[in-house]
């Protein structure tokens, strides 16, 4: 589907450029863009491997661990239905963990055993269960407090200040965690009534 979206895009531009008599400047556009694009992956290897060590290193020295605890009374309330020596716990806090972290590569391997771990506890496997539900809607909105992804690419292309987004994340990512919290219980409120 995405393909389609995409084509659809690139054949509007080619369009649009025809129409306006600018159909000579798709090509070196083309060729810009790519260099481009080669340029920030090249920029992006560096910072990632750096902060995916920076992630070892958290994950070495126990903070993760600690970070783990943290949110382990949080994930109990949110989902009082997980056992809480079940593995599905310690894949929903590890995720937690990671995009609290800004770690979103990191996180969707523990975003998938989660979802695996949370299918066992299914009595009902063609549904999702209202934690799963939930947890989808806690991983998509995911409360971040170091962005290290984004801060990355500004950094690849070339922001002079790529940490200065950090203040505004937090905020933007503490609301849409609200509200994705606030509309599951709304929602399953009003699944169970119907």
């Amino acid at each position: 589907m995405i393909g389609y979206l995409w084509a659809g895009f690139i054949c509007i531009a080619i369009l649009l450029a025809a129409l306006k008599g600018e159909i000579s400047a798709i090509t070196p556009s083309i060729f810009k863009s790519a260099e481009q694009a080669v340029t920030v992956a090249f920029g992006l290897i560096g910072l990632m491997a750096f902060w995916l060590g920076i992630m070892k290193i958290i994950e070495e020295s126990g903070i993760m661990e600690v970070l783990k605890k943290l949110l382990r009374p949080l994930a109990l309330f949110l989902f009082p239905r997980v056992p809480r020596d079940h593995p599905a716990m310690s894949a929903i806090l590890m995720n937690m963990s990671a995009n609290l972290l800004g770690m979103g590569n990191a996180a969707t391997p523990f975003g998938l055993r989660a979802m695996e771990e949370l299918q066992k506890l299914n009595p009902c496997p063609e549904e999702a269960t209202d934690e799963m539900c939930t947890f989808l809607a806690l991983n998509t909105s995911s409360l971040t407090l170091l962005p290290t992804t984004v801060i990355a690419l500004r950094a690849a292309t070339g922001s002079l200040n790529p940490t200065e987004i950090v203040g505004t994340t937090i905020v933007a990512t503490t609301c849409s965690t609200l509200v994705a919290l606030v509309a599951d219980r709304i929602f399953r409120g009003r699944r169970v009534r119907s």
